[in-house]
């Protein structure tokens, strides 16, 4: 089977891994305490927390016969910096639009004032 390369993009696709990270961000809880917050199975849960932690968003630590999960915000910065330069990008055009319709609003003032 192929192992796909996955990244942080990847894992807040899904609803169920945001909700894992959201619960994990102040917290660091068992795979059986964060399994019981959702009303997926537990493998299903599994599987998530491993994609997370492929992506690095997540770190598994044993402490005696528990597993805890620790949640890495740090590596959302990725995300933050994609979502700051598409934002640039879109304000950018939302101000040529603006310029624009203000534009054409201005020649059509002149037929309106008849």
């Amino acid at each position: 089977m192929l192992s796909m390369r996955r990244d942080v993009f990847h894992a807040i696709a899904d609803p169920n891994r945001r909700a894992i990270i959201g619960l994990l961000a102040n917290q660091k809880l068992t795979i059986n305490a964060v399994a019981e917050h959702f009303p997926i199975s537990r493998p299903a849960v599994s599987r998530h927390i491993k994609i997370l932690k492929e992506c690095g968003l997540l770190v598994v630590r044993r402490q005696g016969r528990e597993r805890y999960c620790e949640v890495r915000l740090d590596r959302l910065s990725e995300v933050a910096e994609w979502v700051e330069k598409s934002r640039s990008v879109w304000e950018q055009r939302f101000d040529r639009l603006d310029e624009y319709l203000s534009e054409l609003q201005k020649k059509e003032k002149p037929h309106d004032e008849k």
